[in-house]
Order: C-alpha cells, then sequence, then structure tokens
C-alpha cells in the first residue's frame, strides 16, 4: 500500500471519516486487515546507516536493497520474496522534510505487520528517540498483537566479545520486555560465501530467522485480532457520538417546546389582560363622537371627535405596550429581513401586527375583544416569535444535532459493510 491508501477510499470509509476524521489511519490499516490475498509484511525500522538494508539483503539471501555508505533510502522500497513482504523505510535520523519521506514512513507503520528495530552496536546504547519509538511499537503490540523484534546489528564492529556482551546489556535493560537479536550481516555474507557453516551460526541470522518465521506464523491471527479491536473501537465512538447527539438533539427539542409552551402560555396571560382592560374601558360610557368629521375650522380645537379618538388611541397603546413588553422579553422585536421597507421605524412586529393606531371602539373591539380578533393575534405573533433570532438559531442547533445523528447512524451503518477480516 502506498498513497493510494488514502486516496482509495470506499463510500462507507467516507461515511464514518466525517464522523470520525482522526481515524484515517485506522480504517486505513483495516482496508489492508480485510484485503484478500495481503501478504504478510515485515517493515525494517531504524537510524540512517545502522545496516537495515544490508540486513535485509542477508535474510532474503539476495542484493534486493540498495546499500551505501551515502543515504540510498530515501522512500519506502520493498519486496516480495516467498510470500513475504519486505520493506525498508528511511532512517528515522535521515533528512525526512520531502513529502515523499513523510507518506514513505507513515505507509510502513500503517502496513506492518511485523517490525524490525534495527539498532547499531557500534553507537551504543539507545537513545530518547530510539526509545520513544520502541515504546510506542511496544504498547502497539500489546493493542494490535503486532510484533517486534530488536536487533543489535553490526556485532563485528565492536572490539571484542565482551564489548558485545555490555552494549547488549544495556540495550536490554533499556527494553526488558523485547527479546535482543544481535547480528552481523558481514559475517553471515563470508559464512555463506566461505560455507563455513559456523561463522554463519555465530552471524545470529539463522536464530532471527528463526524467530521471525514464529511471529510470521502469528500475523493471521494477529489480523483478525487487530481488525476485531478497530471494528470495536471505531463501532464504540461512533455509538457514543450517536448517544450524545441523540441526547444533545433530545435536549434542544425539550428545550424548544418548553420556550413555545412558555411563549403560548405568556401571550394568552397577556391577551387575556388586554383584553379585560379593553372590555371595561369599552363599557364606560361613549357619546360615539370618534367618528364624528372635524371641520375646516376645527384645526385648533378641542372637539369631542378629537377628545374620543384619544382616549381610544390611549387605550389602543397601553394594550400595544403590555403586548410590546411581553414580546420583548422572548426576542420578538424586528422583522425578519425579507420583511424590511424603507422606512426603520416601521419594522417591527408590533407595527406588523397591530398597526401604529386606532380611531373608533369598534376597531378595539374587534382586535381585542373578539375570538377572531384574538385568533390573529395569537397566530401571527406566534408566527414571528418562531422567526425570531433565538427560534432560528435554537432551530439552526436542532437541525445540526439530526445532521450529527444520522451521519453516526449512518457511519455505523457503513461499518457493518466493511469486509470482514481476509
Amino acid at each position: 500500500m502506498t498513497l493510494s491508501a488514502y486516496d482509495a477510499r470506499s463510500p462507507a470509509e467516507h461515511d464514518i471519516l466525517a464522523v470520525l476524521p482522526g481515524r484515517v489511519d485506522d480504517l486505513a490499516r483495516l482496508r489492508l486487515l480485510t484485503r484478500a490475498a495481503q501478504p504478510p509484511t515485515v517493515t525494517v525500522v531504524g537510524k540512517y546507516n545502522h545496516g537495515k538494508s544490508r540486513l535485509l539483503n542477508e535474510l532474503l539471501g539476495s542484493d534486493a536493497f540498495a546499500v551505501s555508505d551515502r543515504r540510498e533510502t530515501t522512500v519506502l522500497a520493498e519486496q516480495v520474496v516467498d510470500g513475504v513482504r519486505w520493506l525498508d523505510a528511511p532512517g528515522l535520523d535521515a533528512d525526512v522534510d520531502s513529502e515523499d519521506d513523510r507518506h514513505a514512513l507513515q505507509a510502513a507503520w500503517l502496513e506492518s505487520d511485523v517490525r524490525l528495530f534495527v539498532h547499531a552496536a557500534k553507537e551504543g546504547e539507545l537513545d530518547a528517540a530510539e526509545r520513544s519509538l520502541l515504546d510506542t511499537l511496544g504498547a502497539d503490540g500489546e493493542r494490535t498483537h503486532r510484533q517486534t523484534l530488536l536487533v543489535l546489528s553490526q556485532v563485528d564492529q565492536l572490539a571484542d566479545a565482551a564489548s558485545a556482551e555490555q552494549v547488549a546489556s544495556a540495550i536490554g535493560a533499556q527494553a526488558p520486555h523485547m527479546p535482543l537479536h544481535a547480528v552481523s550481516s558481514t559475517r553471515h555474507r563470508q559464512g555463506v560465501k566461505g560455507g563455513k557453516a559456523l561463522l554463519v551460526e555465530h552471524s545470529g541470522l539463522p536464530a532471527l530467522r528463526a524467530s521471525l518465521q514464529t511471529v510470521l506464523a502469528r500475523v493471521p491471527q494477529a489480523r483478525t485480532h487487530e481488525a476485531a479491536l478497530l471494528r470495536g473501537e471505531i463501532g464504540a465512538e461512533l455509538a457514543q457520538r450517536r448517544a450524545e447527539g441523540e441526547e444533545r438533539l433530545g435536549a434542544l427539542r425539550r428545550e424548544q417546546a418548553t420556550q413555545r409552551l412558555a411563549f403560548d402560555a405568556g401571550l394568552n396571560a397577556v391577551l387575556d389582560k388586554v383584553g379585560g382592560d379593553m372590555r371595561a374601558y369599552l363599557e364606560t360610557p361613549s357619546e360615539g363622537q370618534a367618528l364624528v368629521p372635524d371641520g375646516a375650522g376645527d384645526a385648533y380645537r378641542i372637539t369631542a371627535g378629537k377628545v374620543e379618538r384619544s382616549r381610544n388611541q390611549i387605550a389602543y397603546s397601553r394594550a400595544c405596550i403590555e403586548i410590546d413588553a411581553f414580546l420583548a422579553g422572548h426576542g420578538v422585536i424586528g422583522l425578519p429581513a425579507d420583511r424590511h421597507t424603507p422606512a426603520r421605524s416601521l419594522n417591527t412586529v408590533m407595527v406588523a401586527v397591530m398597526g401604529v393606531s386606532v380611531k373608533h371602539r369598534e376597531h378595539l373591539r374587534r382586535i381585542f375583544c373578539e375570538p377572531a380578533g384574538r385568533e390573529r393575534l395569537l397566530r401571527e405573533f406566534t408566527q414571528y416569535y418562531e422567526q425570531s433570532d433565538d427560534r432560528a438559531a435554537l432551530a439552526r442547533r436542532i437541525a445540526e444535532a439530526q445532521t450529527e445523528v444520522a451521519g453516526a447512524r449512518r457511519a455505523l451503518a457503513a461499518l457493518r459493510t466493511l469486509g470482514a477480516p481476509a
């Protein structure tokens, strides 16, 4: 697998990543685990110039990987031999600023079933970076059952056997839970060329091969375990996202319903109040002068018609003030943007529903005291309430929660469609 492991995602993977984008590596790994006829993969990791490529060549019995004193492995190199896929990754301390190198290291991590961690004996103990990576590989092995073999290479470059034993002992103390294989690729090559079986045996390569065969035999079982592990982890996280989304959606819907009940009750109460006040006002004696037009000479005179119209307007304004105060408490003030007029002062809910004035008592009666008028006020104020900024924001949050829940449900269904372990 190269970068296509990320590029060739299935629709099911896209559905899962839409909810869990941080699982991109796990899904890429799961695809490999469930791919039919995928050969077991051994990846050699370690620092630059620690003999990784030479070790691979001796293990394979051919010069399949380039060997040089300068940096040769800059991207992921691979060979398939006898049903095993061998990968040579760039050195851990090499110049990995290029995109190819970063991808190669990432791909090596994703593809490996077995890791050979190589450290040159001449370097002495493991440094902090090597120890950190070994700890990470060890933790991964506990979790996924992927195996890591620690290889002490180039032991022939030490002064004597005592020095080799001293370095091996120090590294063993640094990685106590990881068996150490001391090897010399040079001795192995010399023993093979010279037909010296004892030198081949002392090179450590036969013992390393035997250990490799043992861990390679466990790969199918480890893959089955890891695939189940990844499915379980991803499924549990998706189920948690779904549950959290459903809980949030339920809370938002309850909030929406509670707000609406409070608004409905409050609006009915304030309309009861202003309706009662208006009926009391309308029961007071009136000379019915509001509809009598003023004459041309009445422009600057107080007439009975003006007095009655003024009283009507005061009663109307008091009712509007009470309603407006209630609406403002629920965020129902301005009109939606699509209902705005050039006159800003008119872009309010109260003006849209109530108008600006009233002149006669019959008009007041129809608005506040008759069932049809009350129903109109309830209907139109409720409509603007649902269009208010707060209610619209709550509706958007509900829609977002619905989308999240639907995405989690779709991702869970998608996870079930991914192939079974090969």
